[in-house]
């Protein structure tokens, strides 16, 4: 008498498990090719970067260590040389990490570690804030506060200079840093603190000698992440950097970035010239590839 009514259950369970087990397949294989394509347009980038930029060295006879190590970029002359351009890069870059990575690590520590939660609630998204900002309005701020300030009261003859890029580029990096640095810290188990606290540690030798460095991946991630938003910052750079094509020997001289060169020229550029532009972004992504693997050794080491 029962085993119909049995029957139909089984059956429906087995029609419910069929349904399920077809939605994971989808729902797995809809993963894989989001996965896939963002591994492809990735590599689609790269290849089409590299391939154009590779041209001129390849088949035109242009000589890369000539490109690399070059101090005069006149392209109507076919004089390509992009040294000064990569020694600003650096500088502003490095620049921007050592003003940029103590503010940002001290403000996620005071965030996440020592300030009120009604002080926390007004710094937080005020921090968030900052990082939607349009790049450009950051441009615009430094080429309205930044460079009057620096030909004002710090005497320079021309405010547009190395220094002003190094201010933007650090007040970019803030948000990013803040964020991810924040939420690394709060990651840390709370038997870390309250163990540090009952061996008689203080609370600010508990921050740095037990929590910081327990949440030192995550805080190197920040400072990669805050290093990637430096380095290849165009709009704001244009605005404060002067673009002038010299090697700059001091924080007062104006300077063209790497990312600057690209594009102020690839609006109009032609032939080998977009070519070597294309190859200035081989040298840009190169850049980015060599510091992002330093930091993560550094990070490796650390953690052993």
């Amino acid at each position: 008498m029962t085993s119909a009514p049995i029957e139909k259950q089984n059956i429906g369970n087995g029609k419910s498990n069929k349904r399920k087990y077809m939605l994971e397949s989808l729902s797995s294989k809809l993963f894989l090719f989001c996965a896939l394509l963002s591994v492809l347009s990735l590599l689609l980038i790269v290849g089409f970067v590299f391939y154009r930029g590779s041209h001129p060295f390849i088949a035109g006879g242009y000589s890369f260590f000539d490109f690399i190590f070059g101090v005069d970029w006149v392209p109507s002359e076919d004089k390509f040389g992009i040294f000064p351009m990569i020694v600003a890069s650096i500088y502003a870059t490095i620049g921007a990490l050592i003003i940029g990575v103590p503010i940002g690590l001290f403000t996620a520590i005071f965030l996440s570690e020592i300030a009120p939660k009604r002080v926390r609630k007004i710094i937080s998204p005020a921090v968030q804030l900052l990082a939607g900002i349009p790049s450009v309005l950051y441009g615009v701020f430094g080429l309205a506060i930044i460079v009057p300030f620096l030909q004002n009261y710090l005497g320079l003859v021309k405010g547009q200079s190395l220094l002003a890029v190094i201010l933007v580029l650090a007040i970019m990096m803030l948000p990013t840093i803040v964020t991810v640095a924040e939420t690394a810290i709060r990651a840390v188990p709370k038997t870390y603190r309250e163990g540090s606290l009952a061996l008689g540690a203080s609370e600010i030798g508990t921050i740095f000698k037990v929590v910081v460095p327990a949440a030192k991946s995550g805080i190197m991630a920040a400072i990669v992440l805050g290093l990637g938003r430096a380095i290849g910052e165009t709009m704001a750079v244009i605005l404060v950097a002067g673009n002038s094509l010299i090697t700059p020997t001091s924080l007062t001289d104006s300077v063209r970035p790497l990312t600057t060169n690209i594009a102020l020229e690839m609006g109009y550029a032609a032939g080998v010239h977009q070519e070597m532009l294309f190859a200035t972004g081989i040298v840009l992504f190169s850049f980015i590839l060599i510091l992002n693997f330093v930091l993560a050794k550094i990070s490796a080491r650390g953690a052993n």
